[in-house]
């Protein structure tokens, strides 16, 4: 063996025979080329047992959605995320079919539900009924995170982390909350396969969206950004109001009241929820000495 390894790994000494070399090389090329082939039918054998598992899982989904479908690809396409794996049909396509069949949908059923409300209303109720948060919160509600298949540890911990500052929130953080984009786009991709497997099919579609994605916003529970919630306390009590980006150093914000800081807001991931925390926090500081304010000149 002594003179096979020397012969590859020093082939300028003189006294290796070109020809001997050569029926060393492929004699080493096919051993190697046996190991990758074997080690590529056991990756095929442990994956095709796991598309399977992922199969039976998707049939749970089904029933969580009420809904059978006739080709369960797309179903299965639907909860894959682009890493899976390097071959793999994601989500992304019927992601963004879904995207636009849903605001069709929930323009449709707003038009109808409020007949007097104007567009200048309108607007904003739809827009907190499929903005990520909302479908991040309806992907944990029916538990869709258990069956997303994806290879990004850092996405598990951001889902976590996600479902476990929802009781402080029950019902829409409003900006405050760092929703995975992720779970979003599971929901908007069920129902995007739901829409195609059905032959397009706008009233089966709505059928499942609207159960999945109850309780929609309604105009009483609509809350106005906490940026704008802070000027508009700020600009009736009179007070200067100073937004301080600091993200890009330290992933946060500040916001001082008449030159004094009332609010700090932190996001590692999104810069606009570190300014809505900051600006949340001081709208609620405020509100507390306007409050106070308030109560001490009645009581004079």
């Amino acid at each position: 063996m002594g003179s096979l390894w020397e012969s590859l790994l020093f082939p300028a000494k003189k006294w290796v025979a070109p020809r001997r070399l050569r029926r060393y090389g492929n004699i080493l090329y096919n051993y190697l080329k046996d190991i990758k082939a074997n080690a590529k039918l056991s990756l095929d054998s442990s994956q095709v047992e796991g598309e399977t598992k992922s199969l039976r899982s998707l049939e749970e989904v089904e029933k969580i959605i009420g809904y059978n479908f006739n080709n369960r690809t797309l179903l299965y396409q639907a909860f894959t995320h682009p890493s899976y794996h390097r071959d793999c049909v994601s989500y992304e396509r019927l992601e963004y079919v879904g995207d636009s069949v849903l605001n069709l949908l929930i323009t449709k059923e707003q038009f109808a539900l409020y007949p007097d409300l104007p567009p200048g209303l309108l607007t904003p109720l739809r827009a907190a009924n499929v903005d990520t948060e909302k479908f991040a919160r309806v992907a944990v509600q029916h538990n869709f995170h258990r069956y997303i298949r994806l290879e990004t540890p850092v996405l598990r911990k951001q889902i976590q982390a996600f479902i476990d500052a929802l009781p402080k929130h029950p019902l829409h953080s409003h900006g405050l909350l760092n929703a995975p984009k992720v779970l979003a786009d599971v929901v908007e991709s069920t129902v995007g396969a739901v829409f195609v497997d059905s032959n397009y099919s706008i009233d089966i579609t709505w059928e499942v969206a609207s159960d999945l994605l109850k309780p929609l916003i309604t105009p009483e529970m609509l809350e106005k950004n906490p940026v704008k919630k802070l000027f508009e306390i700020c600009q009736k009590h009179k007070l200067k109001v100073k937004l301080v980006d600091l993200w890009a150093e330290e992933r946060t914000y500040k916001v001082y009241v008449n030159n004094h800081l009332r609010g700090k807001g932190m996001c590692r991931e999104k810069k606009e929820i570190a300014l809505n925390r900051a600006a949340n926090d001081a709208y609620k500081e405020v509100l507390r000495r306007t409050s106070q304010k308030n109560v001490s000149e009645e009581l004079k």
